[in-house]
């Protein structure tokens, strides 16, 4: 099991409010994490940055996860806590009100994978040489394609498209869509923020993990390609690669 991460400002925002990595617990289990923040000043960083160091020291101390019901016991708890910290974080401090956070993550085991995600920061694995998005985003323009109210087309271009429904930080209490799947057949998992997903289609996704080398070079191309497209937004990913032997990556936390 192999990795890669990659967060990027972009060419449009003067600052880099998302967050990721890939960490490995004391059994050496890989978590991986994108986290995309939001809100006034800097407070999107703030949020952002404070999930992914939470994760990180939680997951760097956490014993060995051996089932899918443990995965999914850790991550809502973990949540939860989490949660809490931006919650009180935010009105503690008035340079944080109303920051919140976007969260995609995964426990990565040999036989399964645990996903969770707040937000419309998205998970896709490839399998069989196709690409399925696992998670479902928590906007509000998903929730009208979802009831038949616009298509798929129009939500691309939908002027409320940035409108989140569910998002890390905001709430007392907040509502985590967790997931397991076995990792039988799946070649690559990707989570990324939506400044990847909004530039760069399913099928250029697709074409570039399966023609573009080693992961680093398929990450790096496509973060340059969402920057093609205008760059809009900052673009984070994580790549974990579940077929190959040969080692290109280790634990990347820094930005």
């Amino acid at each position: 099991m192999n990795t890669f991460f990659l967060t990027d400002r972009g060419k449009v925002r003067q600052n880099n409010e998302d967050n990721g990595g890939v960490f490995q617990n004391l059994d050496g289990q890989t978590l991986t994490i994108v986290a995309d923040g939001m809100g006034g000043h800097r407070a999107g960083d703030v949020a952002s940055t404070m999930t992914v160091e939470a994760f990180k020291q939680f997951w760097c101390e956490a014993e060995s996860i051996t089932t899918p019901e443990t995965a999914e016991k850790w991550i809502q708890e973990h949540v939860n806590l989490v949660n809490e910290s931006l919650y009180h974080h935010s009105i503690q401090h008035d340079e944080c009100e109303g920051m919140g956070t976007t969260l995609v993550l995964a426990i990565c085991h040999d036989e399964f994978i645990t996903i969770a995600h707040v937000g419309d920061s998205r998970c896709y694995i490839v399998k069989e040489n196709s690409l399925t998005q696992v998670t479902e985003d928590h906007s509000l323009v998903n929730e009208l394609v979802r009831h038949g109210q616009i298509s798929k087309e129009d939500a691309e271009y939908h002027p409320r498209k940035n409108v989140l429904l569910r998002v890390l930080g905001t709430e007392r209490n907040v509502q985590v869509d967790i997931k397991t799947i076995t990792t039988d057949d799946v070649q690559y998992l990707l989570l990324c923020s939506d400044g990847l997903s909004n530039k760069v289609t399913s099928g250029e996704l697709l074409s570039h993990i399966e023609n573009d080398g080693t992961l680093e070079e398929i990450g790096t191309n496509l973060v340059m390609k969402a920057n093609e497209y205008g760059g809009e937004d900052n673009i984070t990913i994580v790549l974990v690669d579940f077929d190959r032997s040969f080692a290109e990556s280790g634990d990347h936390d820094d930005r």
